[in-house]
């Protein structure tokens, strides 16, 4: 039974979930919620598992109307989302009755928005996963790497329950107020000097080509100094570095395997944070360690469990 009826979408707002997994070596990315935090607090407020399907809205621009009685939840930015024209704002669940229209329009805080739904939304899972990538043509409500679009219809996988409420204490800050935390890469050393200092030492602007894919900062540029390299696997998070010396972080999206030279990768929690980023605004870099990123991590998943 239809859950939601789409009223208004555009190629940003997908059917997303943790992702696909262990088919990289066949040329597939991964894919996923780019703000994965966001999505599994979405969950955490239905009762859901962390990683069910959600809908990500980007930038606003999105509208359903409720076909049934239902609870939904929504976390992650401030889209000035409106429920029958009252504001509502993220990081809560809340009650829709059947004929009511819920809004996204534009970003106040963040630019990603996510949806969720009792159980997790429903569609054709293509190699174990529901979420969307347009450009492998895989996920999405038929399986087929299709976007949300007006005239869809949405099921959810379970039945409905409220009640849950995020502490204040404990809704992430998806600001880049602090710095984002980086892992060096085998290929840190190679930098020279004089850019190992700028890269943590200096202001990066996110440039207007981000996307999925990737977010290209800019700033002074990074000279590598090292040997030629053979095409190798990227990481989520991991950061090229192109001729032109201006990094780029990789994201759901990214290819599966590049030859450009990597500083290193940010952490899965600094790229739940640059998710949110938005085309102008500002970051600084700070080196971690992987022990250190692998017990921050470990933390922030265990609170899903309270």
């Amino acid at each position: 039974m239809s859950l939601l009826s789409v009223k208004k979408s555009h190629p940003l707002c997908q059917l997303q979930d943790t992702g696909r997994f262990g088919v990289r070596h066949l040329g597939i990315t991964q894919g996923g919620a780019a703000d994965w935090l966001s999505m599994g607090w979405a969950n955490w407020l239905l009762g859901n598992a962390v990683g069910a399907a959600v809908i990500e809205i980007t930038l606003g621009g999105f509208e359903v109307v409720a076909q049934q009685d239902t609870c939904l939840a929504l976390a992650g930015a401030d889209l000035q989302a409106t429920l029958e024209g009252a504001a509502l704002l993220p990081w809560r669940s809340f009650n829709v009755r059947a004929g009511q229209r819920l809004v996204f329009t534009a970003p106040v805080q963040g630019v990603r928005a996510y949806l969720a739904a009792p159980g997790g939304f429903s569609g054709m899972a293509a190699l174990g996963s529901l979420s969307t990538v347009a450009r492998d043509g895989l996920g999405g409500l038929q399986g087929n790497g299709r976007p949300l679009a007006a005239g869809d219809s949405l099921a959810c996988a379970g039945p409905g329950g409220c009640g849950r409420e995020i502490a204040v204490a404990r809704i992430p800050d998806l600001s880049l107020r602090q710095p984002l935390e980086v892992v060096l890469g085998a290929q840190a050393a190679d930098f020279s000097g004089q850019s190992l200092f700028d890269a943590f030492n200096s202001e990066w602007t996110v440039d207007s080509r981000a996307d999925r894919m990737g977010v290209r900062l800019v700033g002074p540029p990074l000279r590598y100094r090292g040997p030629g390299l053979v095409s190798e696997g990227i990481p989520l998070g991991g950061i090229q570095v192109p001729p032109d010396g201006q990094p780029i972080v990789l994201g759901n999206d990214r290819q599966t395997i590049g030859g450009y030279p990597r500083l290193g990768a940010l952490t899965p929690l600094a790229c739940a944070r640059l998710a949110q980023a938005s085309p102008g605004d500002r970051l600084r870099l700070r080196a971690t360690l992987a022990e250190t990123a692998r017990a921050a991590h470990i933390q922030a998943l265990q609170r899903f469990a309270g």
